[in-house]
């Protein structure tokens, strides 16, 4: 085990601490309760910068009323233990008060990219999200930022808004960590019963699916139709969406009845490109019992002849 990372609370304490870092920062943004997915990310930050900046915090912006803000695990003393193994230097865990000293009255919004999908399920979710990253962006002022693709709209919406507000730094995605049943890593997968675990492999398993039916020239509806029958097979799975988006604008091609799709031009725009296909990003968000789980997987939607 290494060195435990230096733990700050208030403000004053993480910039005397930032001060005494020397070199290139990076940073990753967490709420606690951390799995090996996180720790892949403390591990692709600490490749690429001289120190690794962690923050945990449970934001009160980014859950509405009624959502887990109360019951998200708190688990700081493991979180550090973990963060101990992969190197990372300084972690800032502050309470509410620290993170915002003064009343919340001012918010951002993301534009477009944040109203759909997982925007459509939690309005105020992006909006929260942005004005907590956006905060410690200037707080921490790291280098480079790295983002699980897990949260592939979130890392949409970071990218945006930070290019946006001209935020000085590189965000990383990193791609998603799995368990050995494909299930995708979660702090929400310890709410799964035995046999709710069990149904929930059938995510990736869909979206496996959906890819390799794309890999054959498929649709974007056809992709997001060959996700849909495996959900629909392995039943107990309460679908809130399936969708496929262009990698690189976040314009909805194909989803289930009820999301909205980009504009017309945008579609002309994303399935036009030159080069034998786009790429692309097929998006899963479903019930597994109580438990709300999101996954994701990358293709290429290859162009078909007359489009």
């Amino acid at each position: 085990m290494t060195q435990r990372p230096v733990l700050t609370r208030t403000r004053d304490e993480l910039a005397r601490a930032l001060a005494a870092l020397r070199g290139r920062r990076a940073l990753v943004m967490t709420m606690g309760a951390l799995h090996a997915g996180h720790l892949e990310l403390v591990k692709r930050a600490k490749e690429a910068g001289d120190h690794v900046v962690v923050t945990i915090f449970v934001n009160p912006t980014q859950f509405a009323p009624g959502e887990d803000f109360d019951a998200y695990p708190r688990t700081l003393e493991a979180d550090m233990d973990a963060l101990a193994t992969v190197g990372a230097d300084l972690v800032w865990a502050p309470a509410p008060e620290d993170a915002y000293p003064e009343p919340i009255d001012v918010s951002i919004d993301p534009g477009p990219i944040a109203k759909v999908l997982e925007g459509a399920s939690r309005p105020t979710h992006f909006a929260g999200v942005a004005l907590i990253c956006t905060k410690v962006m200037g707080l921490v002022r790291p280098d480079v930022a790295f983002f699980g693709e897990k949260d592939a709209q979130q890392l949409a919406v970071l990218r945006h808004v930070f290019a946006q507000l001209d935020v000085p730094v590189k965000v990383e995605g990193v791609p998603i960590v799995r368990d050995e049943d494909g299930v995708a890593l979660s702090s929400r997968n310890r709410y799964l019963s035995e046999e709710e675990r069990i149904r929930a492999r059938s995510l990736s398993a869909g979206l496996r699916a959906g890819a390799e039916a794309g890999a054959k020239g498929a649709s974007a509806d056809e992709a997001v139709a060959a996700v849909v029958e495996v959900l629909e097979d392995a039943g107990g799975i309460d679908i809130d969406y399936v969708a496929l988006v262009d990698e690189g604008t976040f314009t909805v091609l194909a989803a289930t009845a009820g999301v909205a799709l980009g504009a017309e031009e945008d579609h002309a725009r994303v399935t036009g490109a030159a080069g034998g296909g786009r790429p692309a990003r097929l998006l899963v968000a479903a019930r597994v019992g109580t438990t709300r789980l999101i996954d994701n997987t990358a293709l290429v939607l290859k162009e078909r002849a007359g489009e």
